[in-house]
């Protein structure tokens, strides 16, 4: 007789600042029926660092994942330092006050390492959670809080006889620390049923492109036992893909992300950092989203979504959304909008060389490998 049929759903970043339970509005209805949801926490909350105070990052704005139903949020990051070692005790401190499960980041490497496992109705989901982008001053040690990582190296190669030119761009990961999450992975494997592996990791702002080491670190994951692996980091949406029958969603952009402070400003501050944008991402964020200063793309956005039956994933979609001009996300059925984020899945999918098939099934789009 087969058990009931679960929901684990995941979605990417999360900034969060006043009035943050409004940012949620629209997606709350989704996301309350998941039996399982996990998001990357994306930047450290206290109200004993400076910074963190004038970006009005008090721990108490993170009331708003409860009244949503987040189970687990993930903290492997290029942030998670942005706030010192208080930010990082404090967020930990108040997650675990409020029963809200962590993964990727904690006061050594131990911790950081050290996995999740929550059960529903009998089914153990297990959870990991992993850093590809640096920078080392994030990275957890024995004596040092941060969060767990896989190292990536860069090789810049002139193909050709043109010094100065453009060079090929080459990625992949250190072995010591990516055989430190596959030791992980192998190790949680016989305590779960269900094993989430969480990526920071890809090019940011930049539609499509996949640099080599985020397929090499997912396929190592998929190999080591998980099932199901989560990107985010890009604050882009990317393509999806399917690994021995295991989905990997490259990125899954923002959720909610409230940040002000980079938006276009008069101030010389600002304007350095425009024109510093524009250098290295190439592109101008829309004006009428003030609190939303991404690329134009990164309105598009997703929840993906794995349906779990008899402890093991049986199919895996995603709920359409965009953000609207206030930065909220809204969820999308089988319409205009709707059809506007599928069209766009489909094609950073296509464009990156990836297997992902995605159909309409009722409100929700299916996903699964292709030839």
């Amino acid at each position: 007789m087969s058990s009931k049929s679960m929901s684990m759903l995941a979605v990417g970043d999360i900034i969060l600042g006043p009035d943050a339970g409004s940012y949620f509005t629209y997606a709350a209805p989704v996301l309350k029926k998941g039996d399982v949801v996990v998001g990357q926490l994306e930047v450290p909350y206290t109200t004993r660092n400076p910074d963190a105070v004038a970006l009005g990052r008090d721990p108490e704005v993170l009331n708003a994942l409860i009244s949503v139903g987040f189970d687990v949020v993930t903290l492997a990051g290029n942030h998670i330092w942005d706030a010192g070692i208080e930010g990082i005790e404090d967020t930990a401190k108040w997650l675990k006050k409020h029963n809200i499960a962590f993964v990727g980041g904690g006061m050594n490497i131990d911790e950081a390492r050290s996995p999740v496992i929550i059960e529903r109705n009998g089914t153990r989901f297990g959870f990991l959670s992993y850093n590809c982008v640096g920078p080392k001053e994030t990275w957890a040690a024995s004596n040092r809080p941060g969060c767990a990582y896989v190292h990536i190296i860069t090789h810049y190669e002139l193909d050709y006889a043109t010094p100065g030119g453009p060079p090929a761009i080459y990625t992949w990961a250190e072995p010591d620390t990516l055989n430190a999450m596959i030791d992980d992975i192998q190790k949680l494997r016989p305590l779960c049923d269900v094993l989430m592996v969480s990526l920071h990791k890809g090019i940011g702002h930049t539609p499509a492109k996949l640099a080599a080491y985020e397929k090499q670190v997912s396929y190592a994951a998929i190999d080591a036992g998980a099932d199901f692996i989560a990107g985010h980091h890009a604050h882009i949406l990317r393509g999806i893909e399917f690994y021995k029958g295991k989905a990997i969603f490259h990125g899954l952009c923002n959720m909610v992300a409230y940040v002000p402070s980079l938006a276009p400003q008069d101030d010389q501050d600002s304007q350095s950092w425009a024109k510093r944008r524009r250098e290295i991402f190439g592109f101008e964020p829309d004006p009428e989203y003030p609190t939303y200063p991404f690329h134009p793309e990164a309105k598009y956005t997703i929840i993906a979504k794995c349906t779990i039956e008899d402890k093991e994933i049986t199919e895996v979609s995603y709920y359409p959304c965009k953000i609207n001009k206030q930065g909220h996300p809204e969820v999308f059925k089988k319409d205009s909008e709707g059809k506007e984020v599928f069209d766009y899945m489909n094609k950073i999918t296509r464009e990156a060389g990836l297997n992902g098939v995605c159909e309409w099934r009722g409100d929700e789009i299916s996903v699964r490998a292709g030839s």
